[in-house]
């Protein structure tokens, strides 16, 4: 049996690896961490603990869905006391992530901006499709609901890496968030990221390549946070004999 930490349990997604993991053989709910207290009932054979150390001690491998303040202390305590990690918080800064890949180095880490399969196949088909169709226009739109912090969505970052490794670019130098006023023509190798927010909208991401005459749209809509709850569930059972290093969902789908 794998025991698993919780780290982000009062979030919309870590509230749904409690009950999912209630479901998954051979993976179960060993501690969560809290800053204070957790505002639900939760088992009481689980260590429900403000103390990062008791925490990680108590599970084999930890799920992460918090921000990347706390994500940033987790993997500070982490690289004290190694655990396989999951990492799924968005929004992480170049520290964050340098981090991350620190950790990765002494314990495995899969990192990913979004923990569905979907949106796995969905990189790889950008990267094919960005490759492909050579001048084509790149735009990217992603919407999510009201209450989302970070923009753009770490997915559609994650996508437009894709879309500018599909065509040898350099992502920082071609990538706009915004367009507004008399900004003149679209540039040639210009990689547009769109944030939409409003409602209770999951997610959305679509990728689009326009040409004169004709344009291809792939799109990827998730309608449960169940989604990203199961997804991580899986990468953390893939993950949790693995050594250390760097790892992707894709790596965990054989994508």
């Amino acid at each position: 049996m794998i025991r698993v930490g919780v780290f982000g349990a009062s979030g919309r997604v870590g509230k749904l690896l409690l009950e999912d993991l209630k479901e998954t053989k051979d993976m179960s709910v060993s501690s969560v961490y809290v800053r204070n207290s957790l505002d639900f009932s939760i088992d009481p054979s689980i260590l429900v603990s403000s103390d990062m150390k008791s925490f990680l001690n108590a599970c084999d491998i930890v799920i992460d869905f918090s921000l990347p303040e706390a994500c940033e202390t987790l993997l500070e305590v982490a690289m004290k006391t190694p655990k396989p990690l999951v990492i799924g918080t968005t929004g992480l800064n170049t520290h964050q992530l340098n981090l991350l890949k620190q950790a990765s180095e002494i314990m495995p880490v899969l990192y990913a901006t979004n923990m569905s399969l979907g949106v796995a196949l969905l990189n790889k088909l950008v990267y094919q499709a960005s490759a492909a169709l050579e001048g084509f226009d790149i735009e990217i739109v992603e919407m999510h609901h009201r209450h989302k912090k970070d923009a753009p969505s770490g997915t559609a970052l994650t996508l437009s890496e894709s879309a500018a490794a599909g065509r040898g670019l350099n992502l920082d130098k071609v990538r706009i968030s915004g367009r507004d006023g008399n900004i003149g023509e679209r540039t040639k190798d210009e990689i547009a990221v769109m944030a939409l927010r409003g409602g209770d909208i999951v997610g959305r991401h679509t990728v689009g390549f326009y040409n004169d005459g004709e344009f291809i749209e792939l799109n990827h809509t998730a309608t449960s946070r169940n989604t990203f709850s199961k997804g991580a569930i899986r990468a953390g059972s893939w993950l949790a004999d693995k050594e250390a290093g760097l790892y992707t969902i894709s790596d965990c789908l054989e994508l």
